[in-house]
């Protein structure tokens, strides 16, 4: 029995490795950077909230982890080649790129603002683009590497006054199909988690910009399978599969990771 736990303990483990993490101030990011951290990543923190990226690095380093954390625009590609080369010099590899950071706005095509619809695809899709072709270099002279792009049970199906958020997260999806293709050569894994509703900021937000009582709508969001609102640990253990050895022959994949929602 030792020598099987031996076994599957390397092929969960991320020691050595170095994974970087977008949006990880908070929600889902915030659970994924401890969770790959528990698992021996040192991990690089990418966000736009400085005080709340340096927050989750301290509390990892406090931890025994190992954990840095890099203020960027991910929708900026001056910023996207300036974090890489930096983080590049610090830790000499990048091994894992969870690609997730994420804005909603739960607008109609009549109702949405040409600056929202700019802002939601930006944010969601053209980040991975932005990130992913400095990271990808550095992952080729390193043989190989796994990207995780966070996508959206919408991302499969539409969803209501979310037009903008639908087009993008689809995007990740066919995205996420076209570089597996495009970089399976090469080593690296693509592959793409699509969450459903998940207990963060973002979506209690949605209840906000929507106009409806924030109880009632988490309350309805739980109507689904499995009979809850997902935590973010949910999509951070999924992340850790992807990530790891686990999953070592599974690229070009849309995970959904929604209780049930969608089936």
């Amino acid at each position: 029995m030792g020598n099987v736990n031996k076994k599957l303990m390397s092929m969960i483990s991320l020691e050595g490795k170095v994974a970087i993490v977008t949006g990880a101030a908070s929600g889902i990011g915030l659970a994924t950077a401890k969770l790959l951290s528990d698992a021996g990543a040192r991990m690089v923190l990418i966000d736009i909230n400085e005080a709340g990226g340096v927050e989750v690095a301290e509390g990892i380093n406090s931890s025994g982890g190992k954990a840095k954390f890099f203020l960027c625009d991910v929708t900026s590609d001056s910023d996207c080649k300036s974090i890489t080369k930096a983080i590049y010099e610090e830790f000499g590899k990048i091994d894992i790129l969870f690609n997730n950071a994420g804005v909603i706005r739960r607008k109609n095509v009549l109702d949405l603002e040409e600056e929202e619809w700019d802002l939601i695809i930006d944010v969601n899709l053209k980040s991975i683009y932005l990130l992913s072709r400095q990271v990808i270099p550095i992952m080729i002279k390193g043989k190989g590497g796994s990207i995780i792009n966070t996508g959206s049970g919408w991302g499969i199906k539409g969803g209501p006054d979310a037009v903008a958020y639908c087009a993008a997260k689809g995007g990740v999806v066919n995205m996420t199909r076209a570089m597996a293709i495009d970089h399976g050569k090469q080593g690296i894994r693509v592959n793409c988690v699509c969450p459903g509703d998940i207990d963060t900021p973002l979506l209690r937000g949605e209840a906000e910009q929507l106009g409806v009582d924030e109880a009632e709508f988490m309350k309805e969001a739980a109507d689904r399978p499995l009979n809850r609102v997902g935590e973010p640990l949910d999509v951070a253990k999924t992340v850790l599969y992807l990530a790891s050895d686990l999953s070592s022959w599974v690229t070009g994949v849309s995970l959904i990771v929604d209780g049930g929602g969608i089936a």
